[in-house]
């Protein structure tokens, strides 16, 4: 039978933060998108830490993932609610056009 160990987590984590990275450099047209693959950066790097901590039989891996966590649904709920007021007051979310808010 197979054992799942440190390495396949590794991979899956690399696996994650890969795509969270080509989302946000492929996709620069949705704010969405962008805000979704900086939340799979943030789950691949859960889920190596929690792997590091279970390997190395040590909590602190697993306390930082949980303080990541709280960050995550922080940032999430704040940068929603400022799409919300944004898409109110210009009626799109297209990244161009928050570029024309600059200076």
């Amino acid at each position: 039978m197979l054992e799942i160990g440190l390495s396949h987590y590794l991979t899956v984590g690399a696996i994650m933060f890969t795509l969270g990275v080509f989302g946000i450099f492929l996709n620069r047209k949705n704010v969405i998108i962008i805000l979704m693959s900086v939340e799979l950066i943030l789950l691949s790097v859960n889920i190596n830490l929690v792997a590091f901590s279970t390997h190395l039989h040590d909590l602190v891996g697993q306390v930082f993932a949980l303080l990541v966590l709280a960050i995550a649904a922080a940032e999430a709920a704040i940068g929603l609610a400022i799409i919300v007021v944004y898409f109110r007051n210009r009626g799109t979310i297209a990244v161009e056009d928050i570029n024309l808010m600059k200076g």
